[in-house]
């Protein structure tokens, strides 16, 4: 939240000319001085399909704060594609943006004293750096998701963008032509929304929606489905209400409304993302929260949702059988989340939920009931070992082995492993093999700097057969469409000295989900001399954005955060 305490609005406070001519310029009359003034922070671009729908949205917003009394007030904040620069350079900007959102959102809001913002994302880091700033604005605050793109179809078959990567590599291990490798690309994407899987937009926007920041059911709607302007419409006069009654963020936001999220994120199996976008939350809202309550948490939360990337089905599906209020209710019957959390609607999680089943209906299967879950426990492992004193976190659904020990093949950027993969030939490491233990390192906050996902190296191990035979580590983040033996976040990261800066090629590397491990199989006499020998690289960047996120940004096991 901000430190200044703000006592009155630029309309309430103001009452010289000077200031009030500024606002008549831009559709003040006489009577909108005494109206509340909403922030629309518009996500719109036409950079990704997840975005390009959003200035509709903010419309039909305007249009619902009007009539209900407050004068909208309408800026743009940015987003970047994680799809679109996936695998290359640009994609070191990607949680970068996340920063840029929540400070530009904060500026504009306080810089014009705002009673009130709502904040419409469609891409990966617009829904956390937007709540991030609602964090630290603590006005009266919602969140509007731009919504889900539709499944693209292929011999009656749904695509995601991840089916387009993962072809790539079936392509690379000649298991599919280039015509089946068009025919991928030219149909897994049919229109504006955000990646169709339970990947991180989605992970993020049902996240919110459990932590009461965004309306019932908003998480899972299509983008282009006329429910979704009609919500946007529902989420304006509900943030009235909020400006009105003053339910602030600080309200909403509390440790109990934390653990409500972490519960639907493992029972939807989403994405790793979660734990670093949470973290970071939770540190701008002043609410204590660990790396280590993830896996507390992960114990007693099954999961109960079938859903891509490991799963067969899509997110409009999910919403279809009953979205996230059929899981919150599932938790909430068998008192695994907090009832008595506020949402933003004014009313309390078990009051919104009041009229939904306990069971998920028996029509459908994406959704499984309470007494058949798709795991026991939840899928986000947080492992320790002398290769993660500060933890790293591992999906561990979707494989069939829950452990490898096998010779590390060390790979000092994305871009080189790709090339083992893909191109074997090339490689002075030579062809990946079953059994081995990737190593990406130098790929983490300040080491790449911006914390890549590594996307392209999944897809391509499961695209090329090895995704139950190959384990993958990494200081850098992975997609939410990522599954197999990977685990990502690795805390201390290469560029500070952890001891996934130490690993050598050939070294023995276990991944043991079940006893929650990474260790380097190396004697502690051995470290100790490879440590003394280790110089810090020097920076990759030393002017512009990414230096002064290096400089500032703090390890993944606290949320990757600048402040």
């Amino acid at each position: 939240m901000s430190d200044n305490k703000r006592s009155k609005t630029i309309t309430q406070g103001v009452q010289r000319s000077p200031n009030r001519a500024m606002l008549r310029a831009v559709g003040f009359g006489d009577d909108d001085f005494v109206k509340p003034i909403i922030g629309v922070a518009n996500g719109y671009s036409t950079i990704t399909p997840c975005n390009i729908g959003l200035d509709a949205l903010a419309q039909r917003a305007i249009a619902a704060l009007r009539k209900a009394g407050t004068m909208p007030q309408v800026f743009g904040t940015i987003t970047v594609s994680d799809g679109i620069s996936m695998g290359t350079e640009g994609m070191k900007f990607s949680l970068v943006s996340r920063e840029v959102i929540a400070d530009s959102i904060e500026t504009v809001c306080n810089a014009q004293c705002m009673d009130g913002v709502l904040a419409i994302g469609g891409c990966d880091k617009n829904m956390p750096g937007a709540m991030i700033a609602i964090a630290r604005l603590n006005i009266p605050a919602i969140f509007v998701y731009g919504g889900t793109i539709k499944p693209g179809q292929l011999h009656g078959q749904d695509l995601t963008i991840v089916s387009s990567f993962e072809a790539v590599g079936k392509y690379s291990a000649k298991k599919i032509s280039e015509a089946e490798l068009m025919d991928v690309e030219r149909h897994a994407c049919p229109g504006a929304g955000a990646c169709g899987g339970m990947y991180t937009a989605n992970t993020m926007s049902s996240a919110f929606e459990a932590l009461g920041m965004s309306l019932m059911y908003s998480s899972t709607m299509a983008a282009e489905d006329n429910e979704k302007a009609d919500s946007t419409a529902r989420s304006a006069e509900a943030l009235v209400n909020a400006v009105k009654k003053q339910i602030l963020p600080s309200e909403i936001l509390t440790r109990k409304a934390f653990e409500n999220a972490i519960s639907v994120v493992m029972a939807i199996g989403g994405s790793t993302n979660a734990v670093l976008h949470l973290l970071a939350i939770a540190h701008a809202a002043h609410v204590p929260l660990t790396i280590d309550d993830f896996e507390t948490i992960r114990r007693r939360v099954p999961v109960l949702c079938d859903l891509k990337p490991s799963g067969k089905h899509v997110t409009t599906e999910f919403h279809e059988a009953g979205g996230v209020p059929q899981i919150m209710k599932m938790l909430l019957a068998h008192e695994l989340i907090y009832g008595d959390a506020l949402t933003i609607a004014g009313k309390t999680v078990a009051e919104v939920l009041a009229d939904i089943p306990e069971e998920p209906r028996n029509n459908q299967d994406v959704i499984q009931p309470w007494s058949k879950p798709v795991y026991a426990e939840g899928h986000l492992a947080i492992l320790r070992g002398n290769l993660a004193t500060e933890g790293a976190v591992a999906k561990i659904t979707g494989i069939k082995k829950k452990s490898i020990t096998g010779p590390a093949r060390v790979f000092e950027s994305e871009e080189n492993c790709l090339d083992a993969i893909l191109d074997p030939k090339d490689s002075p490491t030579g062809k990946i093999k079953p059994g081995d233990v990737i190593v990406i390192r130098y790929e983490g906050p300040k080491g790449g700097p911006g914390m890549r996902e590594m996307l392209a190296p999944t897809s391509a191990i499961i695209g090329a057969g090895l995704g139950d035979s190959v384990g993958l580590i990494t200081d850098g983040r992975f997609s939410g469409g990522t599954y197999g033996m990977v685990v990502g976040h690795v805390a201390p990261e290469a560029f500070v000295g952890g001891t996934i800066a130490l690993v050598k090629e050939g070294d023995s590397i276990t991944i043991d989900a079940e006893k929650r491990l990474l260790q380097l199989n190396v004697s502690e006499e051995e470290l100790t001399k490879r440590r003394a020998a280790w110089k810090p690289p020097q920076p990759k960047y030393t002017r512009g954005v990414l230096a002064k996120y290096a400089k500032l940004v703090s390890s993944s096991s606290v949320g990757a955060v600048t402040d």
